[in-house]
């Protein structure tokens, strides 16, 4: 009997997923996984029903800590792709992996996915299934379908769908980020309405300051309070939200090379990036600050592309978390309307020296400057000099 396992969203892509990888591969049995990284509660249990419903066999497979740590390598390397905060990127080898387990389980002939031809998805998910060695069925892409196309067989096959013609809107949804994408959202120009937006309607017209507390590069408190991982996401999402903090709107350079227009919700990573890009500033050198830079890039590009498992993320990491041993200390920040700024910071690992830096001190003999101060910016004036006798 030919079985396939398919990573199940319970929404319109996989969902019509199921009845194409029997009507159109033949195969006899779909199974469908859901993996949990924070979605929803709705979502995981319309997922259930809905797999229950239309496969052969569900799986739910919590990953929600395990996402988290991942999540939490991102803040350390301040996570960011041209101002995404790879809430999606990074789940998707977490799921894959997922995935891949429950196909080994029920020994699959293949795993599928429902990944479009033009995204990002389809490289992620593919990598770590052919990794494992499966073969990996694609109807989106192998089959060039629209979504158009898949509105109207999921109506002819009587299969329920979240989406309609007029509201096309593509959710994908963990506990680090939302993105909305599809419908007319597509087009550059078009001013997205304020429905498509959940986690960032705000309400509240009041400044107020937070404070976040690192150890190791990792956040463990909110105002004084220890929270899990879980807790503290779920806990700035909602408090930032309120204040509209962390909307994108932006055009991205997919993997492909095609540039596309997304939408996103983060606000607990806008807030906790902020913190701890400003607790590096406090202990962290110039020469550090400056090469973690070009390694942050990398590390985000690497994260977006889905190459997770490429030895020079592992490399990476190892400098990040080398990096991360001094970043202990606390961030209060004021969070307005719209945005989220820095106002305080203090570590036991502080390079700030206030007697070396304050101008009432006299610990430093500032005469001692003057000498210095001839050889900065030396070549710069000979330069000038010669050009101007050359013009002369």
């Amino acid at each position: 009997m030919s079985r396939v396992v398919l990573c199940y969203s319970g929404g319109l892509d996989t969902t019509v997923c199921i009845p194409l990888l029997k009507e159109r591969y033949g195969f006899a049995e779909v199974i469908t996984v859901t993996v949990d990284v924070g979605q929803p509660e709705s979502e995981i249990k319309r997922a259930e029903e809905r797999g229950k419903k239309y496969a052969d066999r569900h799986y739910t497979v919590d990953a929600k800590e395990e996402f988290v740590n991942a999540v939490f390598q991102l803040v350390k390397a301040n996570g960011d792709y041209e101002g995404y905060v790879l809430g999606t990127a990074l789940a998707r080898p977490i799921i894959a992996e997922k995935v891949a387990e429950i196909a080994k389980k029920e020994n699959a002939d293949a795993v599928a996915h429902g990944a479009t031809g033009k995204g990002n998805d389809q490289l992620r998910f593919d990598n770590i299934f052919l990794q494992h060695g499966f073969k990996v069925i694609a109807p989106m892409r192998e089959l060039n379908l629209t979504r158009e196309w898949e509105i109207e067989y999921a109506n002819e096959h009587g299969i329920d769908i979240p989406v309609t013609k007029d509201k096309p809107w593509s959710i994908d949804e963990n506990i680090w980020s939302r993105s909305i994408e599809g419908g007319k959202l597509e087009d550059p120009s078009y001013v997205p309405p304020d429905e498509i937006y959940e986690w960032t309607k705000g309400g509240k017209t009041e400044e107020e300051i937070i404070t976040i507390e690192f150890e190791k590069g990792i956040p463990v408190a909110l105002n004084g309070k220890k929270m899990n991982g879980i807790e503290l996401i779920m806990a700035l999402n909602e408090i930032g939200g309120e204040h509209r903090i962390g909307r994108t709107d932006m055009m991205e350079d997919r993997v492909l090379g095609l540039k596309a227009r997304e939408n996103y919700e983060h606000p607990a990573a806008t807030i906790l990036i902020t913190a701890h890009r400003d607790l590096e500033k406090l202990v962290l050198s110039r020469r550090e600050l400056k090469f973690k830079r070009f390694v942050e890039e990398e590390w985000a590009e690497l994260v977006y592309y889905g190459l997770v498992n490429d030895p020079l993320f592992h490399a990476l990491n190892a400098f990040i978390d080398k990096t991360q041993e001094r970043v202990t200390g606390w961030v209060k920040l004021k969070l307005g309307d719209g945005y989220v700024m820095p106002v305080a910071r203090d570590s036991k690992y502080s390079l700030y020296d206030e007697e070396l830096t304050s101008f009432d001190s006299i610990v430093v003999d500032q005469s001692l400057a003057e000498g210095f101060s001839m050889f900065h910016g030396l070549q710069g004036r000979v330069f000038y000099r010669v050009v101007k006798n050359r013009r002369n």
